[in-house]
């Protein structure tokens, strides 16, 4: 059989890995394996996305629009008609509701789309509507706030390839290629080469985790503890004066008032609290702040869907505050913008924004955090009665029925809207619940450039590719590039749709390597040129330094607002166990799926059939369980079934189940789907300020032995 094979980039992840696209004689793709000349990812790419045959040519994967009829099954329709109808029912909603009863929801399958990566956003601007959410506020929106209530500094941290220690918090890159700062670009080969020019690693998780059994230093906390921990670091190094005192004389604005409010956070009290050993507290902090001079502290998920998230993450940062972490007048920025355009950057304070108290304020009292209202909100939007009720939602690329937390009350949610419309290439359990799903080209079907609008984090250099369209959508097939729907219905509601701060023709439809020409306006060289080159390319050009900031700007870090200083009081005043719960649950990452995606194809099942309750050996013996019993787990909010399984790299004390399995309530088999730890979590419950993120990570549970 004859193979073709081309050059492209994969695009389920933050990792972007380069791959080698085979397509058989039929013009199907047959074969994604790892382009070992690729010089950005050398080689690697991940079991997952080698998979993508299987989800192109899956006899699961939809093909045309589907509506859903009175029993709950759907019918194939074309893809005019079910934009008329849709276009129809906004109509009716908008007028009798007004926009802001329409709202969106933007998940993984879209940030990974260029083409249309804000297209829901400019859409719903369009309509008038402020109802904006995204997977981005329900994981990590604590780093939105902690630069509103800090401050900002322009050039960035301390890059990963120039420091000489780096240290994260609850973030498990190796496996999830995906921590802010860290290096993705094959992120084990890019530690090792870290670590032989001499970079320490210091990692901070409840588990011992991939990257946690490469770290020079281990920290293995009570999870919901972070913010504990980090305070008593940050006090250690004050007290030891183990700061940059020249770059907080000049920088931060109430270094005494910080200092203060950390008292309390003994090195006694922290350990007792944390259950980590005082000693081992001090190698870290002396590691990163004495012993070493340059690098950064970052984290991920672990802490920011945790409880004290805000905190925590704040804390994070001042790490990097206290020690003078950021690149300095005349150093050089690693990435001024490859697709973005270039912005000067100065050796000054960005002051704290707060942006949320400004602009538009939902009827919960929640602002928006970067153009967004945070996720956290989205069912008392749904359900709670009063002016701009949500009443029709657009789900594009995400599955928020797995997603949110408190499975029962968002299933309640999204059954109860007027008209709920999911953009998937799959039944996924949104769609079920679906009114109309449309059906968008995969990856290897449409032309790309990178997800630009985090490229800085992506990549330490201005770095970007493109790939054309590699294969056709399978034969007798009515699928469209994500963009259509939105311009489709655009067209049909008299909206002028805006693309990237370009009006779009609204008769003529545009084709997608148009919109990746807007999407690529600022880069110095054309789209064109781009594609002229298969590996990508390092855009040309003299360096960016940083320049001075002005001597006389009266900008500081503000260290600690009161907000922070009130959290700081009540993360003091109370741990995280609850009375008559003897565990804390921790959330985990999967190599082989991403949140809910890629759980659908049949290797994958193979390699994950379910996400069983991992426990420590020696809990697992306290409790009289062996592998594989059948478990149930409850926290204050709820239970689920599982089976047990051993992972010695667990600390006692500790069950950690993975995000993203399981399914509808009734609809699920749980040995083929997993369950969802939603089941355990609220919606109401202990949800923070300002991004209302829910706690979904370090619950308090128990567990028992079911017959």
């Amino acid at each position: 059989m004859t193979r073709q094979t081309h050059h492209s980039f994969c695009r389920l992840c933050m990792g972007h890995c380069g791959v080698r696209v085979s397509r058989d004689e039929d013009g199907r793709i047959s074969k994604v394996e790892p382009d070992q000349e690729d010089p950005f990812t050398l080689g690697y790419a991940c079991f997952k996305g080698m998979q993508a045959p299987e989800a192109h040519n899956s006899s699961e994967r939809i093909l045309r629009p589907q509506k859903r009829q009175p029993d709950g099954s759907f019918v194939a329709i074309g893809i005019e008609q079910a934009l008329d109808e849709i276009a129809e029912r906004l109509t009716g909603i908008r007028q009798q509701h007004g926009p802001g009863a329409i709202g969106g929801y933007k998940g993984g399958g879209a940030f990974f789309t260029s083409s249309s990566l804000m297209m829901l956003n400019d859409w719903l601007r369009a309509l008038g509507s402020p109802k904006a959410f995204s997977t981005v506020t329900i994981d990590q929106s604590a780093k939105y706030v902690t630069a509103g209530r800090l401050g900002i500094w322009p050039a960035g941290r301390d890059p990963f390839h120039r420091g000489e220690v780096f240290l994260i918090v609850g973030g498990n890159p190796l496996v999830s290629v995906s921590t802010v700062g860290f290096d993705t670009r094959n992120p084990a080969k890019r530690l090792k080469q870290a670590q032989a020019r001499g970079m320490k690693l210091i990692v901070i998780d409840p588990r011992r985790t991939e990257t946690a059994r490469a770290a020079d230093i281990f920290l293995q906390p009570l999870p919901g503890e972070d913010a504990v921990l980090l305070a008593g670091m940050l006090r250690l190094i004050l007290e030891r004066g183990w700061h940059d005192q020249a770059f907080c004389a000049q920088y931060v604005g109430d270094l005494e008032t910080l200092r203060e409010q950390l008292q309390p956070f003994t090195l006694e009290h922290v350990a007792q609290r944390t259950d980590v050993p005082a000693g081992h507290i001090v190698a870290a902090t002396e590691l990163f702040a004495k012993q070493s001079r340059r690098g950064a502290a970052t984290s991920a998920t672990g802490p920011d869907m945790s409880p004290h998230s805000n905190l925590a993450e704040h804390l994070v940062e001042l790490l990097n505050v206290v020690c003078g972490r950021f690149i300095r007048a005349g150093e050089e920025v690693p990435n001024p913008g490859a697709l973005l355009p270039r912005w000067p950057r100065k050796a000054e304070v960005m002051p704290a924004a707060r942006w949320w108290e400004q602009g538009y304020q939902s009827r919960f009292q929640f602002g928006l955090l970067d153009g967004e209202l945070p996720t956290g909100s989205l069912l008392d939007e749904i359900l709670e009665p009063g002016p701009e009720q949500l009443r029709a939602l657009f789900v594009h690329g995400g599955n928020p029925a797995l997603a949110m937390p408190d499975l029962s009350r968002t299933v309640q949610a999204l059954t109860s809207l007027e008209l709920l419309v999911t953009i998937d290439h799959r039944m996924t359990a949104s769609a079920e619940l679906s009114h109309y799903v449309l059906p968008p080209t995969l990856q290897y079907e449409r032309p790309d450039l990178p997800m630009f609008i985090y490229e800085s984090l992506l990549f330490p250099e201005p770095f970007t590719r493109y790939t054309p369209a590699l294969v056709s959508p399978p034969p007798d097939s009515e699928l469209r590039d994500d963009w259509y729907y939105f311009w489709g219905l655009a067209k049909r509601l008299g909206l002028q749709l805006q693309y990237w701060g370009q009006a779009l023709d609204m008769t003529t439809a545009p084709t997608t390597d148009e919109l990746l020409r807007i999407a690529a306006q600022h880069c110095p060289v054309s789209l064109e040129d781009i594609a002229r080159h298969p590996h990508g390319l390092v855009l040309a050009g003299p360096p960016v330094l940083v320049e001075p900031g002005d001597p006389d700007s009266p900008h500081r870090f503000t260290t600690m607002p009161p907000d922070v200083a009130a959290e700081l009081a009540a993360a003091l005043d109370g741990d995280h166990s609850a009375p008559g719960y003897a565990y804390r649950l921790a959330a985990r990452r999967e190599r082989d799926a991403l949140n809910s995606a890629c759980r659908d194809l049949p290797a994958i099942r193979r390699r994950l059939p379910g996400n069983p309750a991992w426990m420590n050996p020696e809990d697992m013996r306290a409790e009289n369980l062996r592998e594989g019993d059948r478990v149930a787990v409850e926290s204050p909010w709820g239970r689920l079934e599982t089976v047990a399984r051993v992972d010695e790299n667990l600390r006692r004390g500790v069950i950690s189940i993975t995000h993203g399995f399981g399914g509808l309530p009734g609809r699920v088999d749980p040995d083929r789907d997993g369950v969802s730890v939603n089941l355990l979590t609220s919606s109401v419950s202990q949800r923070q300020a300002i991004n209302a993120m829910p706690r979904m990570s370090a619950l308090p549970v128990n567990i028992c032995k079911l017959d």
